[in-house]
């Protein structure tokens, strides 16, 4: 062999390693990193007309079912939505720091087989979205980001469980408050592991949207998170509590935001935050008003304007038209949320207005009515399923009437 073919030999051995190296490194999961831009087609409608299926409704739906059973009673869900003139379902997919779909970072949901961590046997968020989609019904999901465990559901965590971990190491990654527990919205491992169970969803499924409610900072009380506030502090950090902690949501809002975009724009994320300014800003500790002016936030805010005409604290058409102006030069769009579990039952905050839902026949009409004279308007959420399908008996016969209603004003 000459050495002009040994040279050659050389130059195409070296090759070959070359690409056997590439192919290996590329081979090294980077999937944290990754971000896999997904195009699909997303149902969008000029007017959302959407309800809140909650962790509650879905229960008896999936909890121990197979998943013949479960498609049945989702199928029959989604028939009572589509019949309704309903086109989008806000999914409860994160309660309690779980999911109702196969995560990489969080355990299945107790909801699905009665035991956290252990899986049902399928994926009920890609029945849901099948069952949905294939009646052009829009599908987002449904995340609490920092709830754990609420003071009202006190339930084993499983060892799959992110909290667990945390707590068992004694990290202030948690906060335990009025009988909680909750994700601290300070610290940034936390804030990381919201945006990867985020991401996850919305590369693995073809869902509408990407919707966080109204649960953010737990409490008000200053030990809470004291000694995250005191390492910001101590590193230069010159914000008091109160914008710190605000600046913690919104910091996550646009990381969010961000993740949802980089993977397919034309999923929307948008967040429903309490129908109260004050309470959202100083108990809640989020800046609303930064969200829908600042770009890089939120697609839409949809306030959850749970108060009657009537009412003597809150007016819901003051509060409607409150919000109508603070979207009033944004691109952000308006949903009205509604508090259709309050039919036929007392308002016990609302002063003289007390007794306004028990004795109507038509008042989520005439909030349908009023939402959509609104400048702004883009769509109404009614909280939730059950309530407007599987009311209690001693309102069934007015619940009959205001889902007539409704329906002649949604088909």
């Amino acid at each position: 062999m000459n050495k002009m073919n040994l040279a050659t030999l050389g130059v195409i051995i070296l090759v070959i390693l070359g690409l056997v190296w590439i192919i290996c490194f590329d081979n090294i999961d980077n999937s944290s990193h990754e971000i896999i831009n997904k195009e699909r087609e997303i149902i969008n409608y000029d007017e959302i007309k959407g309800i809140w299926l909650s962790y509650l409704d879905l229960a008896a739906m999936l909890k121990g079912k197979n998943e013949n059973e479960f498609r049945k009673n989702i199928s029959q869900a989604i028939d009572n939505v589509e019949s309704m003139g309903l086109n989008t379902l806000i999914v409860q997919v994160r309660p309690f720091s779980d999911a109702l779909y196969k995560s990489k970072y969080y355990p299945w949901s107790i909801y699905c087989s009665g035991i956290e961590g252990n899986a049902p046997g399928y994926d009920p968020l890609q029945v849901i979205i099948e069952e949905a989609h294939s009646r052009n019904i829009r599908v987002e999901a449904w995340i609490n980001p920092y709830r754990v465990r609420s003071d009202s559901v006190k339930l084993p965590l499983s060892s799959e469980n992110p909290a667990s971990k945390w707590i068992k190491g004694g990290s202030d990654n948690i906060i335990k408050c009025n009988g909680g527990i909750y994700y601290n919205p300070g610290k940034e491992e936390v804030r990381q592991l919201i945006v990867n169970g985020v991401k996850e969803i919305v590369e693995n499924y073809e869902v509408d949207g990407i919707h966080f409610d109204d649960y953010f900072y737990p409490s008000s009380d200053v030990s809470i998170d004291s000694k995250a506030y005191g390492q910001y502090i101590s590193s230069g950090g010159n914000l008091d509590l109160e914008n710190w902690r605000r600046e913690n949501v919104n910091i996550l809002v646009r990381q969010v935001y961000s993740i949802v975009k980089e993977i397919s724009p034309e999923v929307v994320f948008g967040i429903s935050p309490q129908g109260s300014m004050d309470n959202n800003y100083n108990s809640q500790f989020i800046d609303v008003k930064k969200w829908v002016q600042d770009p890089g936030y939120i697609d839409y805010i949809c306030p959850q304007i749970y108060y009657g005409f009537l009412n003597d604290n809150s007016n819901f058409q003051q509060v409607i038209e409150e919000f109508d102006s603070l979207v009033a030069e944004s691109t952000v769009n308006l949903y009205i949320g509604l508090s259709v579990y309050k039919v036929g039952s007392e308002d016990t905050w609302a002063g003289n207005g007390k007794d306004e839902w028990r004795n109507s026949t038509d008042i989520l009409k005439r909030q349908v009515e009023a939402s959509r004279k609104l400048k702004k308007y883009k769509g109404i959420l009614l909280f939730r399923y059950d309530s407007l399908f599987n009311p209690s008996s001693n309102v069934k016969s007015q619940m009959q009437q205001e889902r007539e209603n409704l329906k002649f004003l949604f088909k």
